[in-house]
């Protein structure tokens, strides 16, 4: 299966028979970013976890007692 990189648009060949060919095929949402713009994007958010300046908006979990 041929994807394109969202970010550095590179074109690569992936197994057909993945997971990620799978979701990539069946869900339109789920994007393709080859293995040097995952790793650079992981570095960043790491070290912009370890400056302290980093903050992780989720959405609050109400817990209901039915």
């Amino acid at each position: 299966m041929r994807v394109k990189c969202v970010l550095c648009d590179k074109i690569e060949n992936i197994n057909s028979d993945t997971l990620q060919a799978k979701r990539l095929r069946n869900r339109p949402i789920h994007t393709y970013m080859c293995d040097p713009c995952n790793e650079r994007i992981a570095d960043k958010t790491n070290n912009r976890i370890a400056t302290g300046n980093f903050k992780l908006y989720r959405s609050k979990v109400t817990k209901d007692d039915w």
